[in-house]
Formats: C-alpha cells, structure tokens, sequence
C-alpha cells in the first residue's frame, strides 16, 4: 500500500543514526550530582525520613559529583594513555573502577568520621552514621556512570577517525 521509494520526495527524513555526544565533563559532573540526588530525595519524601532528604541533597549528591569530577578529568588527562584503561572490556573496566572508588569512598568516610571526632570531639552529629553508606555508594554510582559514557566517548572518537581517515 506504501511504498518507500514513492514516498522518499514526500517525506525528506534522513534515515540515519542518532548522533552520540560526546564526552564534555562538566555536563557529565552535573548528571552525576543530580541522578542520585533526585533518587535519593524521592526516596527520602517517601519513607519521610528528613536525613535520606537532606543527605540527598548533600552527601550523596556532593560526593558523586567529587568522584566524577576527578575520576573524569583522569579518565580525561591519563586514561587515553593507558593502555589497560583503553583495551580493558567496557564493562570489566566500569566494574574495576566501580570497586576503586568504593574503596575511596570508604577512605573518604573514615577520614570524616575521624577528623570530625577530633575536631569535635563531644558534638554527636546524626549525619555522620550516613557517610559509611552514603560515600561508597556514591563513588560506586558516579564511578559507573563516568567511566560508562568516556568509554563511550572515546569509542564514538575512535570511530569517527576512522571513518575520516578513510572517507
């Protein structure tokens, strides 16, 4: 009944693939700041616990988008570099930078909760039970999602090169 070919003068849609964007870390960082966020506040409104809202806003969301602003810009500075980063698996190597910024985030919570009992030795803070969970899953959160749309960058680049050094 249609016919594609009659049809191509009428509707002058290129049939071509979505194009990707690539990797700007600054748009990156701020994803990385708001997904949890938002997650972790809808959370927080639902089961009406005012610290899940308030550490949505702070921990959760301040730690991930650390985490992506500096594990983007050595992904950015080095990782090109590296041979391990570029040849490892795309998800092997999401998962090994996942567990290494757990690792950070678990760091990043024990030095909080120490420098906060020797700066304030009697103040008894409710927030700081949250760090011990709220970091490395954070860290876990912006390291996956980081380190998944780089790879994902540097792959759309490669290609694109590769197709102008032929073409």
């Amino acid at each position: 009944m249609h016919d594609p070919a009659k049809s191509e003068g009428v509707y002058p849609f290129k049939r071509t693939r979505s194009e990707r964007k690539s990797f700007v870390l600054w748009r990156e960082v701020i994803m990385a700041y708001l997904f949890p966020a938002i997650m972790a506040s809808i959370g927080g409104w639902i089961t009406a616990d005012k610290g899940l809202q308030i550490g949505a806003l702070t921990t959760i969301g301040g730690t991930s988008a650390l985490i992506a602003a500096l594990l983007g810009q050595w992904l950015q500075s080095h990782g090109k570099h590296k041979r391990w980063v570029t040849r490892t698996p795309h998800l092997a190597l999401v998962a090994v930078m996942g567990m290494t910024m757990a690792v950070f985030g678990l760091l990043a919570a024990w030095l909080t909760t120490e420098l906060l009992v020797i700066v304030a030795p009697g103040e008894s803070l409710a927030w700081l039970s949250r760090v011990w969970i709220d970091f490395p899953l954070s860290a876990i959160i912006a390291s996956t999602l980081i380190t998944w749309r780089w790879r994902n960058g540097i792959n759309h680049d490669h290609q694109k090169m590769n197709q102008l050094r032929r073409g």
